[in-house]
């Protein structure tokens, strides 16, 4: 795991995501576009939770649960706040939940909640 992936408020920008996953910029970019990663400028410069990068790559499970959301009209910002925020159905926060493994409980939620 990425060495911030402990912290949940922990954050990467770009520069710091191209040394994290050893991709270059344009790549990196290509992975937030194509839906793999998911970011936020809330506090300044584009930055993605550090949770989301798993052994040097993004959490695998990420892109359908975020396309899903996406499906249910959540902006990006709200996506990464139901992502990192305790979910009482899972009894735990869903990015935890995927870390995990139960993807298919993640997502079964993410689809009712459009």
């Amino acid at each position: 795991m990425c060495e911030n992936a402990a912290d949940p408020s922990a954050w990467l920008t770009i520069p710091e995501l191209v040394e994290a996953l050893d991709e270059t910029p344009s790549r990196v970019r290509r992975l937030i576009d194509e839906h793999y990663l998911i970011g936020s400028r809330r506090n300044g410069a584009f930055a993605v939770p550090a949770v989301f990068i798993v052994d040097g790559r993004p959490l695998s499970s990420l892109r359908g649960t975020i396309m899903a959301l996406q499906d249910a009209s959540f902006s990006d910002d709200e996506i990464i706040d139901w992502l990192l925020a305790e979910e009482e159905t899972l009894g735990r926060t869903p990015i935890a939940a995927l870390l995990a493994g139960h993807k298919s409980a993640v997502r079964r939620v993410a689809r009712t909640l459009a």
